[in-house]
């Protein structure tokens, strides 16, 4: 008999690891709390593993195609004069004419499309109970559903809904890294093309990325801030008022930014922060993803780790004797990879939103007639910082 493993999240992680489950001849549920599958979104990196995981899945001729090709980012001073342009890899430590630079959305939709006449999904529902049993797992949906199911796998995301219902609290593995940003989109009448601009003055950032011809434009404003701003996350227009406050400037497109963020109808507002725990599962249930260790935004991995981890989990699943041995062959493969890339987004803050006058001056002056920076190569070892196992392989496949 097929054992029947559910998973929460249709994002990266939990189709990514959908795909495997179903390959290896498991009988899979995915449940997502939104309507429908979400798209779009500004572009995220596919680099070092995460790439072999994706050839191995036979999504490279799909996402070739969708490949954003950002050819440059340009650093601006405080006046908004530009200090330097540098090629992408050159931030990252990635491999040019390698990496995959593709819309989130447009991943999601490519991974989605390899499972979603092969599992079950179950749109516009989530879980509102777990009860262990110690041989099953018993769910109870939201909807009112109920099932039950071998395992249970939270692919959430950060704020995920399945590691507080088998964890506890987020604040116990939530790590705040000092920043704030709210994210949105505004009409590319600046002339930009697969290119993003940063604008810095001592603890606060304003990006904007643009892709092709006529599509709108990706503002970011972020800003550094010792605590939470938790009363801003209780309205909209809560988080559009500390944004502002907090960009008063009146140089280079803050005015317009500003604005476009106070209009528009899909700002995403939240602190930078990392997931740190001491264990990715209990009993029945395990995590992957964001929702067992976030790396953020700034260390520009969050996905490629996400698809490493999820190939990891399933192969352990499908070789291991039972799910307790699997579990843990899974954290103890993947931890150190996951570790490194955490940390890479102290080092990218640090190129990105440097928080004191003079780390911004010692930014700017490494900047300053450079085509690639040093750490680019930190970056590029924490990439590549795992072996994938031969999964098929020890199958017999």
């Amino acid at each position: 008999m097929k054992r029947k493993i559910l998973i929460s999240g249709a994002s990266i992680a939990g189709p990514s690891l959908a795909y495997w489950l179903d390959r290896y001849g498991f009988e899979v549920t995915v449940v997502e709390k939104a309507s429908h599958l979400r798209g779009g979104g500004y572009a995220i990196d596919i680099r070092g593993t995460a790439r072999d995981v994706v050839e191995r899945m036979g999504l490279l001729p799909r996402l070739r195609p969708l490949h954003v090709n950002t050819r440059q980012i340009t650093f601006l001073d405080p006046g908004g004069a530009v200090l330097a342009s540098l090629r992408p890899e050159a931030l990252t430590g990635g491999a040019e004419g390698l990496d995959l630079e593709v819309r989130r959305g447009d991943l999601a939709d490519c991974l989605y499309g390899l499972v979603r006449d092969k599992v079950e999904f179950l749109f516009g529902d989530s879980v509102a109970t777990l009860d262990d049993r110690g041989g099953h797992v018993e769910v109870t949906f939201d909807s009112g559903l109920r099932r039950t199911f071998d395992l249970v796998i939270g692919a959430d995301g950060l704020h995920s809904n399945t590691r507080g219902l088998a964890f506890g609290p987020e604040e116990r593995y939530h790590r705040y890294l000092g920043f704030c940003f709210a994210g949105f989109t505004m009409p590319d009448d600046f002339g930009l093309e697969r290119e993003g601009v940063l604008w810095n003055v001592p603890g606060r950032a304003a990006a904007l990325y643009a892709h092709e011809p006529g599509e709108p434009m990706h503002g970011f404003l972020t800003f550094a801030r010792d605590e939470p701003p938790f009363t801003a996350f209780r309205t909209p227009q809560a988080q559009r008022d500390l944004v502002a406050a907090t960009f008063p400037d009146t140089v280079w497109e803050i005015p317009r930014m500003v604005a476009a963020m106070r209009a528009a109808d899909d700002l995403f507002f939240d602190v930078v922060s990392q997931i740190h725990m001491p264990a990715w599962s209990t009993g029945r249930v395990a995590l992957v993803g964001d929702a067992a260790h976030a790396t953020s935004f700034m260390s520009g991995q969050g996905s490629s780790v996400s698809l490493v981890g999820a190939y990891v989990l399933a192969g352990e699943l499908a070789t291991q004797s039972d799910h307790v041995a699997a579990f843990a062959t899974y954290e103890k493969t993947v931890r150190d990879f996951v570790e490194r890339n955490q940390a890479l987004a102290t080092e990218g803050g640090g190129v990105v939103a440097p928080r004191t006058r003079q780390r911004l001056d010692e930014r700017n002056a490494m900047l300053r007639g450079r085509t690639a920076l040093p750490s680019g190569a930190a970056g590029g070892a924490a990439h590549t910082a795992i072996v994938l196992p031969d999964y098929e392989r020890a199958l017999g496949g």
